[in-house]
């Protein structure tokens, strides 16, 4: 049997269950996903950066962990909560288990608890922080450690890449409907991503389009970025308040109008602001695999993979030149939005993660058009 562990949340609730993966005590923002398979994918997203993840789906584990499935080369979500963690898995491709790349990254993990109410919790209460500890901390004990432990805001430093890299295609690239004509002049195109903690399969997919793709880290400056002679610009999805990395925004504010752009989630936001719009904390954020989101230039819904605690005001995008373009139908905030003058745009969604499965695969062929 394995040992016991507590999570204690800020308002003084404890759940008692069973651990898995890292020993570590751990104070992480408590957020939850609904999405009912992908947990590798999920773990290993950057954009969870410091904080503990309530898996919504009861079974977790079962299908171990593939070589091929990281969305980073490091795990740095902050814990992760499950009501029945498998840790025989049965799976062909697994090369490990769930714990023991746990282990290896120092993410702690509770099982055993009742993650309906903790999910139901989070919705009535909104984000909190919660202590991840041994069985042993009291209730009093946590409430003084949460008190004084603050969630640092470096996360976006903390996981974008520390030097330029690039990823070039090697391949005949195969997207979609697009025309020959265009993944022939495509094959010529290059992009410079901004790595806010940004996915495998977004660079995986600005690839698949015939684009060659340099990376560089989230704070590289616009003499810097100028310098690699882009045709296009990318700003990437990462974790945390996308006020927290204003270098990024004086970056992507000065290569408005010079370079097509299009950004995901975070890069959304960052555009966002980067135009004057402002952003707020949701409640309890969007997270899970099947959001509907309505496209208002096709009136098409689609379905959507999401990951963030933020989001972009509606008031705001009034005083800006940016357009919206997509609603979440959920609760009508701000999916997308763009500036056909400048060849901007962005959506708060994750179209590489293959919703619908193929709903979002369009956005891709749009910037591949604006370049």
């Amino acid at each position: 049997m394995s040992t016991k562990r507590k999570l204690i949340t800020e308002d003084g609730q404890e759940y008692v269950g069973y651990g898995f993966g890292s020993n570590a005590s751990r104070v992480c923002e408590l957020v939850f996903n609904t999405s009912m398979a992908g947990y590798q994918e999920i773990v290993s997203d950057p954009s969870y950066t410091y904080q503990a993840i309530v898996m919504s789906y009861p079974l977790i584990g079962n299908y171990g962990m593939a070589d091929d499935d990281y969305e980073s080369d490091f795990l740095s979500a902050g814990a992760l909560i499950v009501h029945e963690y498998n840790d025989i898995p049965s799976n062909f491709r697994s090369v490990n288990t769930l714990s023991e790349v746990m282990v290896k990254y120092d993410v702690p993990g509770i099982y055993g608890i009742d993650t309906r109410k903790l999910v139901r919790f989070i919705r009535s209460y909104g984000s909190c922080k919660v202590l991840i500890t041994d069985e042993s901390t009291s209730r009093e004990e946590g409430l003084k450690i949460l008190e004084s432990t603050n969630i640092p805001q470096d996360a976006v430093s903390k996981v974008s890449c520390g030097n330029i890299w690039k990823s070039k295609v090697v391949v005949n690239p195969s997207h979609g409907n697009l025309s020959g004509s265009m993944l022939l002049s495509s094959k010529k195109k290059h992009i410079v991503a901004i790595d806010c903690g940004m996915k495998k399969n977004i660079v995986s997919s600005l690839n698949g389009l015939g684009l060659d793709v340099t990376v560089v880290p989230w704070n590289t400056d616009y003499e810097a970025v100028k310098k690699l002679h882009p045709d296009g610009i990318f700003v990437s999805n990462g974790p945390g308040n996308p006020e927290d990395v204003p270098d990024t925004i004086r970056t992507v504010r000065k290569l408005i109008g010079e370079y097509p752009i299009f950004g995901i989630c975070l890069g959304h936001q960052l555009i966002s602001l980067a135009y004057g719009a402002k952003t707020y904390k949701l409640k309890f954020g969007h997270r899970g695999g099947n959001h509907p989101v309505k496209n208002l230039l096709t009136g098409k819904i689609e379905i959507t993979s999401q990951n963030h605690s933020y989001a972009v005001d509606v008031e705001s995008i009034k005083e800006t030149p940016l357009e919206v373009t997509h609603i979440n139908i959920l609760d009508n905030t701000i999916e997308g939005v763009r500036c056909t003058e400048d060849r901007v745009m962005s959506v708060q969604y994750h179209p590489e993660s293959a919703p619908g499965p193929r709903d979002g695969s369009y956005l891709f062929d749009e910037f591949l058009k604006n370049l």
